[in-house]
């Protein structure tokens, strides 16, 4: 088997692609791809700020420099919880909300594109194959983790 016969190479060449148009078209709004991503998950109730990072993929770290950025931008703001102080959920601005508009326009202007070239039954076929793909994924992920936790403890 050649590497760009791979399910991994299909993937990641698609989301590369996808990623740099979004690029720019963030960038013609000031933002980079991965703020208009986060903006996308900041509900008007607000987000937990625990909740952001696994739906991303993202480390901890790596989403605090992120919204550490999106509030020097003035697109979040932080609050605590009003019922559990240890948590703090994270804001849109009026900023944040006038660009997560355009964000998801832009979405569902591609996604409209591509209803128009893909079949219900070929949506639906992809669907599905993500859906076994991602849970793999997770397999192989806890695999690691228990493994690595097994050699840890040795």
């Amino acid at each position: 088997m050649k590497i760009q016969e791979t399910i991994d190479y299909h993937i990641t060449s698609t989301f590369f692609a996808m990623r740099r148009m979004y690029n720019l078209l963030a960038t013609r709004n000031g933002i980079t791809h991965g703020i208009g991503y986060a903006l996308t998950y900041i509900g008007k109730e607000g987000t937990p700020a625990t909740k952001i990072a696994p739906m991303m993929g993202m480390t901890s770290s790596s989403l605090s420099r992120l919204l550490k950025t999106m509030e020097e931008e003035d697109i979040i703001y932080r609050e605590p919880d009003r019922d559990d102080k240890r948590v703090v959920r994270i804001f849109l601005t009026p900023k944040g909300f006038e660009l997560k508009e355009k964000v998801k326009k832009a979405v569902f202007r591609f996604n409209n594109m591509l209803f128009e070239n893909i079949s219900k039954e070929d949506l639906d076929a992809f669907v599905r194959v993500n859906h076994i793909i991602k849970e793999q994924v997770k397999e192989e992920i806890t695999a690691f983790q228990e493994k690595n936790k097994l050699s840890i403890s040795k």
